[in-house]
This record gives structure tokens, C-alpha cells and sequence, in this order.
């Protein structure tokens, strides 16, 4: 079988996995659980507009997870049909010319199949860097990032979480002028792709910028 979930598709997978076992930890009726494992699999079957019956098969088992350790188990099964972020190093330095010194993360040493989209700071810039892969192309963000030092809504995850205002400059109608525009955004980006269950607000943040 070919890979097919997305990374913000195996979120809402562990999301409602995570939901299944809470609730049967409170549940005592056999008929509530039954429900409740029937309208799990129904909502991630859902996720999926053109799903197959050999993928249907694969996802059938959330069914079956009476408890955390049969999840763990359930999510380690699904995790190599993820797709991986496409991305290279020499494709990120190309997203963003300007930056000569640019200090890529090294991408051996990130699980791709776990990030919706890749993000870090240049410390010696003091930079924020977003790369995305939208329809099978990559689009770069770069800005100022200042921390908050507090919680707060994250624009791109919609999760309460510690954030810091994301700022970045667009030039202007007229010559010479710019416009400066920004959000807040989680402060750890590995926690917001945990997060990330859907693409809508990442997507509408990339589109405020660009």
C-alpha cells in the first residue's frame, strides 16, 4: 500500500485516539463505548475524501483500542504510511536568495514524518524562518519573531500555547514602501506540528503574508 496520510491528517488520527481512551476510561456502558469507537472511525474516515477500502481496512482497528497501550501500538502501525515533508536544504536556500549566510536545521536529524511544516530561528539574525509545502511546492516566510513570554491563541495551530508576535515587512504600492504585517505563532514549532490537525489557518496565515 502506498503512503497516504498527511501529517496533520495522523494529528487528528492520535487526537481522536487520545479522545477514544480518555472516554472509555469514564464509560461503563457497552453500548456508550460502542458509540463512541464506531463515531471514531467514522470522523477519521471522514479526513479522507478519496479513500480506499485497502486504506479503510488499515484504520478499521481504532475500533478495537480499549486502552492507551493498544493505541501506541495502533499509531505505530499507521506512522509509515505518513508522507514525509519534501524538502531539501538546497531547496530552503532557494526559497529564501537573500539570506547568503542562511543556517539551515539539519534535516537528518528531524523526523519528517512528523511536521506539517519546518520552522526555526537564526539566532545570529534573530530570524524566523517557515517553509511550507502547499500542492506539491514549497513557499517561504522569514520575519522578526519576539517571544511573549506568555500564552496565547497560535494563528497557525489554534492551540493555547506559549507564543511570540511573528513580524514580516512586504513591499508596498508605491516605491520604497513597505508594509509590515504579523501574528502570533507558537514559540516551539515542534509542539505546534503536534498540534496541527488541519491545514486551514496555516494555509491562511501563509496567504496573509504572501
Amino acid at each position: 500500500m502506498k503512503i497516504f496520510i498527511s501529517a496533520d491528517q495522523f494529528n487528528f488520527i492520535r487526537r481522536q485516539v487520545q479522545n477514544l481512551v480518555n472516554g472509555q476510561s469514564t464509560a461503563t456502558d457497552d453500548g456508550v463505548i460502542n458509540a463512541l469507537k464506531s463515531m471514531t472511525l467514522e470522523r477519521v474516515i471522514g479526513k479522507f475524501p478519496k479513500i480506499v477500502e485497502e486504506q479503510i481496512q488499515l484504520l478499521q482497528p481504532i475500533t478495537m483500542i480499549d486502552n492507551k497501550e493498544q493505541a501506541e501500538a495502533f499509531l505505530s502501525k499507521l506512522k509509515p504510511y505518513v508522507i514525509p515533508f519534501k524538502v531539501s536544504e538546497q531547496g530552503i536556500k532557494k526559497l529564501f536568495p537573500k539570506a547568503k549566510k542562511l543556517k539551515v536545521p539539519s534535516l537528518d536529524e528531524i523526523d519528517l514524518r512528523e511536521i506539517v511544516y519546518l520552522s526555526w530561528i537564526d539566532r545570529t539574525s534573530n530570524k524566523r524562518y517557515i517553509v511550507i509545502n502547499r500542492d506539491n511546492k514549497l513557499i517561504g516566510i522569514e520575519g522578526s519573531f519576539t517571544p511573549s513570554n506568555q500564552k496565547g491563541v497560535c494563528s497557525l495551530c489554534n492551540s493555547h500555547k506559549e507564543v511570540g508576535m511573528f513580524l514580516a515587512k512586504e513591499k508596498g504600492k508605491e516605491q520604497g514602501t513597505f508594509k509590515t504585517r504579523g501574528n502570533y505563532i507558537c514559540y516551539d514549532s515542534n509542539s505546534c506540528n503536534e498540534s496541527l490537525t488541519s491545514l486551514d489557518k496555516l494555509y491562511e496565515f501563509v496567504d496573509l503574508f504572501k
